[in-house]
């Protein structure tokens, strides 16, 4: 506890004010509310969001986990999640970290590294009592925001040292399915980076499965088992997340944003944007911009 609060300074810097920020470093994000939010859908990259002041609860379909500064948060592979920020204040802001997960990195260190023999794998979004030794990793990769003429020498490093931590950690047998070839992990993998690539176009099944190196038969199975979702309700989620990305972001009216993403039909849009985000389009973004921070993720 005593490093993750030796953490919350560093972000709360280089976070000011509510909202999402990017950073010199190219796997590194940070996030800030100043207050609870309201339960908010959007995808998740895989990734390890590691909390220094606050609370949150993530959630996909009825599963939620609930994480914190003594807690930290695995996402092995890209997931449409909803999260709810349920604690933070002026004073005591919500301030998280989110690191991206390279799968190279991962590969690179599973050739260089011993399984302990471990077989049990954890689900794909985890949460897991603080590591010392990870939150001191990831102190130093933040902290190389105030010194940015060490990052080129120094991140690489860093990054590597985490994603190890990791791979030690009890996540570890569930990362090197991630990372090696023809796992049924890896290979749904693979299946939501080709959804990703073509969320606006007709989902072909047969595409997807071909991508991934599965039969339909698999793919359906293993998909769903992995994300708890199939791999249409998986496309439909990007869809109206980007549509709400192009209203908010962009002024994109409803009509405009649903067609953008692939909708052809405004009614069904309407509907299944109703249906995700509890509101129709244009009322939903009304909310948004009103009164509630829109925080994608972490």
């Amino acid at each position: 506890m005593d490093r993750t609060a030796q953490l919350a300074p560093v972000v709360a810097r280089h976070a000011p004010r509510t909202g999402t920020y990017d950073t010199a470093l190219r796997c590194l994000s940070l996030f800030r509310a100043d207050e609870p939010t309201l339960p908010i859908p959007s995808v998740y990259a895989a990734s390890l969001c590691l909390i220094a002041q606050g609370r949150k609860r993530v959630s996909i379909g009825s599963h939620s986990l609930v994480y914190d500064a003594s807690h930290y948060l695995i996402v092995s592979v890209d997931l449409p999640l909803t999260g709810h920020i349920i604690e933070a204040s002026a004073d005591e802001p919500y301030l998280c970290c989110q690191i991206n997960l390279d799968l190279a990195v991962l590969a690179d260190l599973i050739v260089g590294s011993r399984s302990d023999g471990a077989t049990a794998l954890s689900p794909v979004l985890a949460v897991y009592p603080i590591d010392p030794d990870l939150v001191d990793a990831v102190c130093r990769l933040v902290k190389l925001l105030d010194q940015p003429e060490s990052i080129p020498a120094l991140a690489p490093l860093i990054e590597r040292e985490i994603l190890y931590r990791l791979l030690i950690g009890p996540h570890g047998p569930t990362l090197r399915h991630l990372a090696v070839v023809d796992t049924h992990l890896n290979q749904v993998s693979r299946a939501i980076a080709r959804i990703h690539a073509g969320f606006r176009e007709q989902l072909r099944i047969r595409d997807i499965a071909a991508a991934a190196g599965m039969s339909e038969s698999a793919l359906h199975e293993h998909f769903k088992a992995i994300t708890r979702l199939t791999p249409l309700e998986y496309q439909k989620q990007l869809r109206l997340q980007e549509a709400r990305r192009l209203m908010l972001a962009q002024g994109a009216s409803a009509g405009a944003a649903g067609f953008a993403v692939g909708y052809e039909s405004p009614s069904q849009f309407s509907r299944e944007y109703r249906r995700l985000f509890g509101a129709p389009p244009r009322q939903d973004v009304d909310r948004m911009q009103m009164g509630q921070d829109y925080l994608s993720v972490a």
